[in-house]
């Protein structure tokens, strides 16, 4: 027997001679009452060391989740007041650049008797670097101090939000909830000067783990800090951490989301993010991924516990550099026929008008230097006698600069086709054919992933085999290290989707980040990069240019990989292997010249 076996260890309460009580195999003591709702809800491990349970307490059906007129709101209406961010240059002046924007035609000409159907125009957004002035930001950040973080886990989790606590700035303000059973504040929202640093980490070093997991209270506290604040900061953000199921709310994850991280109408000032951290192999996967997609943020796996400061690092390097708010790129069409059939668009919202006359995509915020890539499929009519040009669509960008506040509206020249009378030595554009690369293999790991959820891995296995294969033969052609990456990545989930055991231990919490990741139209080590750089975060050279996708990776994984990128380098020195996937590409090319 544990020798807290006299206390609940999901309420802490004394267990009392004559109550209802389960004692589980592993010596964990708890009220009936308690464990009754998680047991009910389909999880048969312990909630505070994962131990997986033989014999079962008998429990009635789960409660309801409360629903948000039921939920206690609190009024945390002590935020430290704002004060003006400093600049990181001289100038002052907020960005002191704007959103660049740029379209790629799928063809340059196309022959005047030929109408298209789904013909392809990129749009390329690239936000502005932060060279000057910075938004401040308002961070909350939610951790998970169960019975199961206890050791080394916790002690890892301290470290790393002392890294946060320091790279936050005068301007900055943080607070701090902590969430087992209950959830609680335990540092105001406050500014992250020298004595609001020494009281954020004095709060996180008062951090003790005990009890079960209540994410859904932990988002709830963060939610009404944010939501009582009476100054606001311009950048808000989320950062929710936890090794394990809740315990409370049951299967139902947008249970786990208080409205108002998670509503937006479409006007006034969108809902923070909450970035999402799964720590380590226990922990609810399509939880964090749920709440994750629901408020715009990211989810990110740590299965290397040693390295849950790097996952941050990305974070607060984001967080950080925020250049761009309420993004929203507009198309509309110009020639009279010219219809939008779809846009690819991945995890943002997008709308084409019912006539295919115009259409949208909400893109919110940037980081500096971040780049957004969007697939506008286009039915282009056939042209008139006359016509040597055909104008396809105009496109622009309105946004507002998160450090001056000020609206902004950008635009490009408007994208449009030659009409010959024949089209025979045309060749497509690259750009689109690498994006059309990327939305591909992004679709074909959403298959792959639905059907490894059916227990389907063999057909999840040939989805991911046919796409590497197109992956592999495109790579010589593109001499694109983003497809390098996607090949390393497509070798890794072959193993993880084609295995059960392997896709519920770590397999699913793999992919899931990385369909967040190439359905956000950027490379994300990319990004890593250029958003440590610009906030003054720093990591090794190495995980610098792998960049946070491979935050999931063990020693082993990154010695197989090392061993493909040598095979593969081996490989590309053999001429007849290089003419070869040339070749695949160029026959792909043929069929198109005809146009």
């Amino acid at each position: 027997m544990a020798e807290d076996a006299d206390v609940c260890a999901i309420c802490l309460g004394g267990m009392v001679r004559g109550q209802a009580g389960f004692t589980a195999e592993c010596s964990h003591a708890f009220h009936l009452s308690c464990i009754s709702a998680s047991v009910a809800h389909g999880n048969h491990d312990c909630p505070l060391c994962k131990a997986p349970w033989t014999v079962l307490p008998a429990v009635n059906a789960p409660p309801s989740p409360p629903s948000s007129s039921q939920q206690v709101r609190r009024t945390y209406q002590d935020d430290e007041p704002t004060v003006p961010a400093q600049p990181a240059a001289a100038n002052n002046g907020g960005s002191g650049a704007a959103v660049a924007l740029r379209t790629h035609c799928e063809f340059p000409a196309l022959a005047r008797d030929v109408a298209r159907e789904k013909f392809a125009v990129l749009v390329h957004a690239r936000a502005p670097s932060s060279e000057a002035a910075r938004a401040s930001l308002d961070l909350v950040t939610v951790l998970d101090v169960s019975g199961s973080m206890a050791g080394q886990k916790l002690a890892l989790l301290k470290r790393a939000m002392g890294f946060v606590i320091d790279n936050l700035g005068p301007a900055d303000r943080l607070s701090v909830v902590s969430f087992s059973n209950n959830a609680s504040r335990l540092i105001r929202l406050a500014r992250m000067s020298d004595a609001g640093k020494a009281a954020a980490k004095r709060a996180v070093e008062s951090l003790y783990a005990r009890g079960a997991t209540n994410i859904g209270e932990g988002l709830r506290v963060a939610a009404d800090v944010l939501d009582c604040r009476r100054h606001v900061n311009a950048v808000a953000g989320v950062m929710l951490l936890s090794d394990g199921q809740d315990s409370f709310t049951g299967a139902n994850y947008i249970n786990l989301m208080p409205p108002s991280l998670s509503e937006y109408n479409g006007a006034g000032v969108r809902p923070p993010a909450v970035h999402t951290f799964g720590f380590g192999t226990d922990h609810d996967a399509a939880a964090m991924h749920t709440i994750a997609e629901a408020t715009g943020g990211t989810f990110s796996f740590i299965e290397n516990q040693a390295i849950v400061q790097d996952a941050f690092a990305q974070c607060i390097g984001g967080l950080l550099t925020v250049v761009v708010q309420e993004a929203r790129i507009a198309m509309t069409c110009l020639h009279t026929g010219v219809r939008v059939r779809e846009i690819k668009s991945g995890r943002y919202d997008s709308h084409v008008d019912a006539d295919g006359r115009a259409a949208s995509v909400d893109v919110g915020e940037l980081y500096a230097d971040e780049e957004r890539r969007f697939l506008i499929l286009m039915d282009v009519p056939r042209a008139e006698e006359a016509e040597d040009v055909t104008g396809l669509v105009k496109v622009s960008c309105t946004y507002q600069d998160a450090a001056t506040g000020q609206a902004a509206t950008v635009s490009v020249d408007d994208a449009a086709v030659q009409r010959p009378v024949e089209a025979t030595e045309v060749e497509p554009s690259m750009e689109v054919e690498r994006e059309r690369l990327r939305v591909a293999t992004t679709e074909d790991m959403a298959a792959a992933r639905e059907a490894a959820d059916r227990g389907e891995h063999a057909e999840g296995g040939r989805i991911l085999r046919r796409r590497l294969a197109a992956v592999k033969s495109s790579a010589h052609a593109f001499d694109d290290l983003c497809c390098e990456e996607l090949e390393e990545e497509m070798h890794d989930f072959i193993g993880f989707v084609e295995d059960d055991k392997e896709y519920k231990t770590k397999g699913r919490a793999c992919i899931l980040p990385a369909l967040a990741r190439t359905g956000s139209s950027a490379p994300g080590w990319i990004l890593l990069g250029l958003s440590l750089a610009a906030a003054g975060v720093r990591l090794t050279p190495l995980r610098q240019w792998r960049g946070w996708s491979r935050s999931h990776a063990s020693s082993g994984t990154w010695q197989r990989r090392r061993q493909r990128r040598r095979g593969s380098m081996a490989e590309g020195s053999s001429s007849q292997s290089a003419r070869a996937a040339k070749g695949n590409v160029t026959k792909n090319i043929e069929r198109h010249k005809k146009y």
